[in-house]
């Protein structure tokens, strides 16, 4: 036998269904929620987001809205943010809101 890892494979629908649970309830104290964009969306793609700003940070006290969007080759593949409200970040495109995969654990750290 090899030293291969057996992994469990979660259904893309499972795994949204059980963010859509999380993300409705709040994360953690409550300043990010999110939840699907269309209730009617059966591939549940386009979602929204909604950040407020940390304590003691440049950001305390602002609403920042996200818009996502988890294409079919999710959870392989991250999902497209995109800042609806005006943000200063670095890792932002300040044209677009777009947020290159490569800088989402920037932002969670920025924003946590």
């Amino acid at each position: 036998m090899g030293s291969e890892e057996s992994r469990v494979v979660v259904p893309r629908s499972f795994r949204l269904l059980e963010e859509l649970e999380r993300g409705e309830k709040g994360i953690g104290d409550g300043t990010v929620s999110y939840g699907m964009d269309d209730a009617d969306d059966i591939y549940m793609r386009s979602w929204t987001g909604t950040i407020i700003g940390p304590h003691n940070t440049v950001h305390e006290g602002r609403i920042y809205q996200l818009k996502l969007f988890c294409d079919k080759d999710y959870p392989e593949n991250p999902p497209t943010v995109r800042f609806q409200s005006r943000i200063n970040m670095t890792c932002v495109n300040q044209g677009t809101g777009l947020v290159p995969s490569t800088c989402y654990h920037f932002i969670c750290f920025l924003l946590n």
